[in-house]
């Protein structure tokens, strides 16, 4: 790999695990560089409002860390919070370059799988026998 440079990453759409969400339900992506104050002072305010009854949290990678310690921030200040966790794998491609195009050499394609969190908090009552529910206070 030497010879080679990586030119540009593409994320594949990875489709939320979970169904009948309402279409203006708040989604926070949390990305490796994030900043945690950033993120919750913009879902605290959000789920302090009473018309805000669900909230999701999202990440991938690097991120996946970063976005349990929200999620757990958020249940720790806003108690009575009903949870379901989603893990699965997103597909990244990784596109590689010669560095000298004249050596001979292919472009390559690089394809992986990298991990992702969904987490699901509501005001609401959520299936309890949904897999990955915990109750408010769990």
């Amino acid at each position: 790999m030497e010879n080679y440079k990586k030119t540009k990453i593409v994320e594949k759409p990875c489709p939320l695990p979970f169904t009948d969400l309402p279409a203006d339900i708040i989604e926070m992506k949390v990305k490796d560089g994030s900043k945690i104050r950033n993120l919750m002072g913009y879902a605290m305010g959000k789920m302090e409002q009473d018309s805000v009854r669900q909230i999701l949290f999202t990440g991938s990678g690097k991120a996946v860390s970063k976005t349990i310690t929200c999620v757990e921030i958020m249940k720790r200040r806003l108690k009575e919070l009903h949870q379901i966790t989603k893990v699965l794998f997103r597909q990244i491609e990784e596109i590689w370059e010669p560095i000298v195009p004249e050596a001979g050499l292919d472009a390559l394609t690089v394809k992986r799988n990298i991990p992702a969190i969904c987490v699901l908090l509501s005001k609401d009552a959520l299936d309890p026998q949904e897999p990955g529910y915990q109750a408010p206070g769990s």
